[in-house]
């Protein structure tokens, strides 16, 4: 037992429970959360949606429930990265030739960024377009071992992989509903109807 629980004698369970962050001093250092969970509350935050897939399966599952959702079995999907279109080739997509013919758009990501809950993605995923060009609806696919801390860890992890060459248009999407026009603050940004199918990878 410690001296100072000898000396002082412990809180009870009960109390220790009812100490709430509120009660903290403010000079007490913030509670840190794991990576994950800032990640989702921020994203959420932003008006993305989450969907948690233990493996595969539940990945093309999930994507089959987004389209019938949102009406778009008979739609056409853009996808840009053809690593991409093969692992999703036996999910009965219509593949669109042009841009303005897909009413969503089938992507990956660079990484997940915790500290603000936004997506960093770059030409590997939209080649040189600019997200205003894109389609209003994305679906994106990503694991959890992408997840990091801040943007600078993302593209210290841009520059790891890609050594021989570096993509270039490399930018955030952050917004992931109707943007105040009034919010000065994400002037310019393209809000983004978004949908995240996250894999447990680690």
């Amino acid at each position: 037992m410690s001296l100072f629980r000898k000396i002082f004698g412990s809180k009870s369970d009960k109390s220790e429970k009812e100490l709430k962050s509120d009660d903290r001093g403010k000079y007490m250092p913030e509670i840190k959360l794991p990576i994950d969970e800032k990640f989702t509350i921020n994203f959420k935050a932003n008006g993305g949606k989450f969907l948690y897939c233990e493996d595969l399966n539940e990945v093309f599952s999930n994507l089959e429930n987004i389209i019938k959702e949102n009406e778009w079995s008979k739609k056409k999907t853009l996808i840009i990265d053809n690593n991409l279109k093969n692992k999703f080739k036996n999910c009965n997509l219509q593949l669109a030739d042009k841009i303005s013919d897909s009413v969503f758009f089938l992507t990956t990501c660079e990484n997940l960024i915790a500290n603000d809950g936004s997506l960093l993605i770059s030409s590997n995923q939209i080649a040189e377009k600019k997200l205003p060009e894109l389609p209003h609806n994305f679906v994106v696919f990503a694991t959890t071992s992408q997840i990091t801390e801040n943007i600078g860890e993302g593209l210290r992890g841009i520059k790891s992989k890609n050594r021989d060459k570096i993509p270039t248009n490399i930018t955030t999407i952050k917004h992931f509903k109707s943007v105040d026009e009034k919010d000065f603050l994400s002037y310019g940004s393209s809000a983004k109807n978004l949908y995240l199918l996250l894999l447990e990878d680690l």
